[in-house]
């Protein structure tokens, strides 16, 4: 079941997140998992027809995800895969460039960075909530464009903690 979050230009001005609070209650709770995958963006922030910026290219909306990143780590694990919201996301995070012809190009070490520091964000959000496994972890890095060696998972199991 898709949940739509609908960001306002307001709330992205005033670096709001009640906006997500309001639609996804279980982000607080233990239930977070629950909306695993589910969740996509309407980003309603005006452009003139003349801006041929995308929106991870606009200062203002980049910042309301940085905070909501930073307020709501887990954040990426809950948006819609499949449509592209987690790399639209890490755009919003991750020094890029578009490109008509190619698409959207990371800064390959950036991304890097950041996918690593997700995998240690979640195998220690994974292991307070009594999660087992780690196929969570090698899907949110393949579907970036990284394999993990099994033997990194090994080294930040909570059991070496």
């Amino acid at each position: 079941m898709s949940r739509t979050l609908v960001l306002s230009a307001d709330a992205i001005a005033k670096l709001d997140l009640s906006p997500v609070a309001q639609a996804l209650p279980e982000l607080t709770t233990a239930d977070w998992l629950g909306l695993e995958q589910q969740v996509t963006f309407d980003i309603q922030w005006p452009r003139s027809d003349d801006d041929p910026r995308e929106l991870a290219e606009i200062p203002e909306v980049r910042l309301w995800f940085i905070r909501l990143d930073a307020t709501y780590p887990q954040f990426p694990l809950l948006l819609d895969w499949q449509s592209g919201e987690l790399a639209r996301y890490a755009a919003m995070l991750v020094p890029h460039q578009f490109s008509r012809n190619e698409g959207l190009q990371f800064n390959l070490e950036a991304l890097a960075i950041w996918v690593n520091h997700k995998l240690f964000s979640f195998a220690h959000q994974f292991a307070a909530a009594d999660v087992v496994g780690t196929s969570r972890l090698k899907n949110f890095a393949q579907v970036l464009g990284f394999e993990i060696d099994p033997a990194f998972f090994e080294l930040i199991s909570p059991s070496r903690q």
